[in-house]
């Protein structure tokens, strides 16, 4: 009996150069100093590991430019172990130079002016869009922010119930992302 001779098939290598790994190992401490430029209740929200999280809390405790770089060089390190998309996802969100903050944002000024529009429809339009997009919303709270905002707008006050309907609004977005 003749016994057949399997030969596995020769699986393709990619060859990536040392100034390739160099640039993506830059890439991921880049990454890894955005997240501790960022505010602890954000950073919170960053989805990694309980190590590079611990390492992260711990760069705000550094004052010496040497061990901070060191430091942030051990970051980069942690960051090959995590994912990368969903952290650099994460971060996009909170970055205000990105284009997605910048859309969030105006779409929560635009539905900020809905909501205190003098057009009833169109505020009660905009009124229900909140109450289904956030079921957590508290309807009283943002009733009353809506009557002080308009109130003080046709009183020509200063707009601080018109800030704080936003920070509402901004506060509901982030928590239904959670």
């Amino acid at each position: 009996m003749r016994k057949e001779r399997y030969e596995e098939p020769e699986e393709e290598i990619e060859y990536v150069s040392r100034t390739e790994m160099k640039r993506y190992m830059d890439e991921l401490q880049n990454l890894g100093k955005r997240i501790t430029d960022l505010r602890p209740d954000q950073q919170a929200q960053v989805p990694m590991g309980e190590r590079l999280r611990e390492a992260v809390e711990e760069m705000g405790r550094i004052s010496s430019n040497g061990a901070k770089k060191r430091h942030l060089n051990f970051i980069g390190k942690l960051m090959r172990t995590e994912d990368e998309d969903a952290i650099r996802a994460a971060v996009e969100r909170f970055d205000s130079a990105s284009e997605a903050h910048n859309q969030r944002f105006h779409r929560l000024e635009r539905l900020r002016e809905q909501l205190i529009d003098e057009d009833t429809e169109r505020s009660q339009a905009a009124f229900n869009d909140v109450i289904t997009s956030y079921p957590e919303c508290d309807i009283q709270h943002l009733r009353g922010l809506m009557r002080n905002a308009v109130k003080e707008r046709q009183q020509n006050k200063p707009p601080a119930s018109f800030r704080k309907l936003f920070q509402y609004l901004r506060d509901l977005d982030e928590y239904s992302e959670e």
